[in-house]
């Protein structure tokens, strides 16, 4: 019945579906320009550059003619943390044979959560957890009858079915679930009390090569500043090249393929290793806040419901320098979505107002763990429960139109069955992702909602491209994940081909004017959805 009443909606607002706004290619390449420039220095939270990068999204949102979103001002607060591990002294394997020492930023990273001025572990003995997953609803323990309690959990990343094709298996098959994910693994090492926790990286299941984890785990690392200085997390994270964690497993008498194999079957036992982890690192410790960005288009019968529009402004700032270049400019990444965020502004600010409140919202500290979207969906200005649901904008296509169009995380939402007839509205068919397995879902600012209950759209351009077809399309993914993601040379390009941006931007804005417009409408996660629950809850007490 709920089913039918949606779809009788948007029958009802075919008109607003239809409508084709002018999405500015000007303000599209002049943001992600600006944003992207050296001026900028990558955008990094709590720096100099943070001031430079707020103000001028300010002053677009505000010529863009949106309204302060936060009781008269422009931005939230974001309490924040930044931890620097210095002066990191060798890490050192022992047990059996010659001590194996681990060379920092090359064999291994290594960080914490904890906000104290020293971190040391000594002695600590070495675990293989397989995937490290604790998930009682599937009957898959991989702590079952091991005490970690003050030892080091080493780790697989992803989920242990992740190289199976299709979407079969306990954990959604090649599609990555929140198991499969870093933040996940170290916090439930945290919770059954582990001193160290080290995922081994491997390029396919963790979606990005190794250079990435060196650029994104070392300088400052963010943290949200909170009560108890996170000291129940785990005394050190980090992560483990692939050759480095076959040469420790291979000292403990141990086969990493062999004990991979046996950690995806369910019943899998926790191996102790006979090795020990020793090793140290002091901190930098520096508290300030760094801010979300919010404006408003307030609606005209139902201003207190409001539709959500959302794009990270933050990137990685002063990174790790290739030929001389040091600036991680965050071009595509997300510059773009930040001009898509102000495109959709000043589309959304022409039309006039909704019934509806309509809110743009730019996150600081996203490449940290998600933590500007995580405090203000903890935080919310807008009631989470009066917020009908929306976009999030994490990368722009700059590599032309595409046939398709992606639904990431596909099944969750009833948002999807208003995305859907919008694509197929412009002659595109609904595609798969292409890398189910890189848990997508799980790694952009959406996910801060979507688990307190807001339906979210995660979606865009796919592979199959109107001139190349999947393999330029393959090519054009490839090559960024490979040559420029996280990099310095994710740098703008005045050749860039805008078309499909434009073609996504248009679905996100007739999506959101639908929401807007149609008061009666509160499209909620599907019955199967893992949000369920907190939205039904969450609605009801809204009542």
């Amino acid at each position: 019945m709920r089913r039918l009443l949606l779809l009788s909606l948007l029958l009802s607002g075919s008109a607003i579906a239809q409508e084709r706004p002018a999405i500015s290619v000007d303000t599209l390449k002049t943001v992600t320009q600006t944003l992207s420039s050296d001026a900028y220095e990558g955008r990094a939270p709590t720096t100099l550059a943070e001031d430079k990068t707020v103000a001028y999204i300010v002053d677009r949102f505000q010529k863009a003619g949106l309204k302060p979103g936060n009781k008269g001002s422009w931005t939230q607060d974001v309490p924040m943390v930044e931890i620097t591990a210095t002066d990191v002294q060798p890490f050192t394997v022992r047990g059996k044979g010659a001590p194996i020492p681990l060379a920092y930023r090359t064999d291994m990273v290594v960080g914490t959560y904890r906000v104290t001025p020293r971190i040391d572990v000594k002695d600590s003995e070495l675990v293989f957890v397989g995937y490290g997953i604790t998930a009682p609803e599937k009957g898959w323990d991989d702590y079952a009858g091991v005490d970690v309690r003050g030892k080091t959990a080493v780790i697989l990343i992803n989920d242990a079915d992740w190289q199976t094709m299709g979407r079969e298996g306990p954990f959604e098959g090649r599609a990555m679930t929140w198991y499969g994910r870093w933040p996940y693994k170290f916090e439930n090492a945290a919770k059954h009390g582990a001193a160290a926790a080290l995922i081994i990286h491997q390029t396919e299941p963790a979606a990005y090569p190794w250079a990435v984890v060196q650029s994104s785990w070392t300088g400052p690392q963010l943290e949200l500043d909170e009560a108890g200085d996170h000291m129940d997390q785990s005394q050190v994270i980090g992560w483990l090249q692939q050759p480095m964690a076959e040469r420790i497993l291979k000292a403990a008498g141990k086969d990493l393929a062999t004990l991979t194999k046996a950690a995806q079957k369910k019943g899998f036992k926790a191996v102790p290793l006979g090795l020990t982890l020793s090793g140290g690192f002091a901190n930098t410790i520096r508290r300030q806040a760094s801010k979300n960005v919010i404006g408003v288009l307030p609606g005209t019968t139902e201003p207190g419901d409001y539709v959500l529009y959302s794009a990270h402004w933050d990137h990685l700032g002063r990174c790790d320098a290739v030929e001389g270049d040091d600036i991680c400019n965050g071009a595509l990444d997300n510059a773009t979505g930040v001009a898509g965020l102000v495109a959709l502004a000043e589309a959304q600010a022409k039309a006039g107002p909704a019934k509806r409140s309509i809110a743009f919202l730019a996150v600081t500290a996203e490449e940290s763990g998600l933590l500007g979207s995580s405090y203000y969906a903890q935080h919310p200005v807008f009631p989470l429960a009066r917020t009908v649901g929306g976009v999030n904008m994490d990368g722009l296509n700059v590599t032309g139109r595409a046939k398709d169009f992606v639904l990431v995380g596909k099944g969750k939402s009833e948002i999807e069955d208003i995305a859907k007839g919008l694509v197929g509205a412009q002659g595109r068919y609904i595609g798969e992702e292409a890398n189910p397995e890189r848990g997508s879902y799980y790694r952009s600012d959406h996910f801060s909602f979507a688990k307190l209950g807001v339906p979210m759209l995660d979606g865009g351009s796919g592979q199959d491209k109107v001139m190349g077809g999947v393999a330029a399309g393959k090519a054009a993914a490839e090559d960024y994940v490979a040559h420029r993601y996280h990099k310095p040379s994710d740098e703008y390009d005045a050749n860039w081909d805008w078309s499909g941006a434009v073609e996504d931007l248009t679905v996100y804005y007739q999506l959101g004017r639908t929401l807007a417009d149609r008061p009666g409408l509160w499209p909620n996660w599907y019955p199967t959805a893992e949000f369920r629950a907190i939205r039904d809850q969450s609605r009801k007490n809204a009542q």
